[in-house]
């Protein structure tokens, strides 16, 4: 019996199966976004007409015995800087709510509705994605569905709102230092950021070239599998999308971790976080029966690389709306942004530099070890509006510091699926599988094999 709860690959086996139809699948969800969703700020558009359209077709073409896809009839949501035609590619700004709407979908829309699946909105973002709270000055804060006073996660926040509180089972976000990352871990989800290159940015409004990424958050791995799966392929209209064909990972997740070397990040990621981060990573590579120690060198400069390159080139992109419109930005967001443009040439091209070098010495780590484990954030979420919180003693600003683990793995573009891990206290955090470069199939598989030993997405108590 299907629920708000079924997963992807549930729905689409019983709409396969004539069970019940992609039309009463949809319906049903719109009803559960219309009810819970001003509760959550989860959608800021929902496309109710072409969900009904979209599912109908997929009822066609079963009532013809065409296949529809291996997402037949799923509901899907995507962050708000994917293109949907018709509907102003917001972005989580007020500025771009003036925008001509796309004619045309983001990519990774196409391929997901080419797989049958069924896109029910737009979901609520931080503005322009500078963002680890999933807190928005222009339409309000995604809330987490584990408590309603705290913080989803951002920048992709309405995307693990929207998957944790079961209005779809997956949802697209974007990652340029965490943004799948933080809001999986503070949502109790899972995440795939892909190698950088592997999914297409086409129809995305970008934040940081040379970092962003796209993926999929859902409450299980089979479906993030399904989900990625269906969204891979070259496109040359994304000059940094890698010409490789698809590399298929769902059907390997059955090989769980048997043959992966399994090794655990110290250092760096020992430091900077709560007894709960640390717990959680304990208790996940006690699982794996993983010990051997990997350091990365200079993690802590890599971050401050990230960091300068993300502001420069988020900088450089917004140059003309700070110019033109800087009243219409989010203070927080534009300060950051007027920052980025007074950054020296000098600065970033040192900080590149450092980037190519911190990838180099990452890679080495992976001849002794296939894939590694380090905590997602440092702690669970925050409060809505809390500021700051306290890290071995030290008081840091929360805005920036929810991706203090992310920020270095973005940097180098490696794949990582986050897992939800354990609880703090009634909040859950999350973990890094890491791995090397196109090998998403091995941290999906590791992944596999905690969600079998019981680390699995938790539901929330909504009503």
């Amino acid at each position: 019996m299907l629920s708000e709860w079924s997963n992807a690959a549930e729905i689409a086996a019983a709409i396969r199966r004539d069970e019940i139809s992609a039309l009463a699948v949809t319906q049903a969800a719109l009803q559960r976004i219309e009810r819970l969703n001003p509760q959550l700020g989860a959608f800021t558009q929902v496309t109710n007409t072409r969900a009904l359209a979209t599912a109908q077709a997929v009822d066609r073409k079963l009532a013809a015995g065409v296949d529809p896809g291996v997402l037949a009839g799923v509901p899907f949501a995507v962050k708000n800087l994917f293109d949907i035609a018709g509907f102003p590619t917001l972005a989580g700004s007020r500025i771009n709510a003036t925008y001509p709407a796309p004619q045309t979908d983001a990519v990774l829309i196409a391929r997901l509705e080419a797989a049958g699946a069924v896109l029910l909105g737009a979901l609520n973002m931080g503005e322009y994605a500078y963002d680890f709270t999933g807190e928005n000055a222009h339409y309000g804060p995604s809330r987490n569905p584990h408590d309603l006073a705290r913080m989803s996660g951002g920048s992709s926040g309405g995307s693990g709102t929207a998957v944790a509180a079961g209005l779809v089972p997956i949802a697209l976000g974007s990652d340029t230092n965490g943004s799948i990352r933080v809001p999986a871990s503070l949502c109790g989800l899972f995440g795939l950021k892909p190698t950088y290159g592997r999914l297409p940015r086409t129809g995305s409004f970008p934040f940081a070239d040379s970092l962003d990424h796209l993926g999929p958050l859902a409450r299980t791995v089979a479906d993030l599998a399904l989900a990625y799966d269906a969204m891979q392929g070259a496109d040359d209209r994304d000059p940094a999308c890698a010409q490789r064909g698809t590399e298929p990972c769902w059907a390997q997740l059955p090989k769980g971790a048997d043959g992966l070397r399994i090794g655990v990040l110290g250092g760096y990621f020992n430091q900077h976080s709560e007894g709960a981060a640390q717990a959680a990573l304990t208790r996940v590579a006690d699982a794996l029966g993983a010990t051997r120690q990997v350091i990365w060198p200079e993690v802590e400069r890599a971050r401050a690389a990230a960091y300068l390159i993300t502001a420069a080139e988020g900088g450089a992109l917004h140059r003309t709306r700070l110019r033109t419109q800087a009243d219409e930005f989010d203070l927080a967001v534009r300060d950051r942004l007027l920052a980025g443009n007074l950054i020296p040439a000098a600065w970033v091209v040192q900080a590149q530099k450092l980037r190519r070098w911190f990838h180099q010495q990452v890679l080495k780590s992976f001849r002794e070890v296939d894939v590694l484990l380090a905590p997602a954030t440092p702690i669970s979420a925050p409060r809505i509006g809390e500021r700051t919180m306290h890290l071995n003693g030290v008081e840091l600003p929360i805005r920036p510091n929810l991706g203090l683990y992310t920020q270095p793995v973005s940097c180098i573009g490696l794949p990582v699926v986050a897992v939800p891990a354990a609880h703090a206290g009634d909040m859950p955090i999350g973990v890094q599988v890491i791995a090397a470069p196109w090998r998403e199939d091995h941290a999906l598989r590791v992944a596999a094999a905690l969600e079998a030993m019981g680390f699995t997405a938790q539901r929330p108590d909504l009503n």
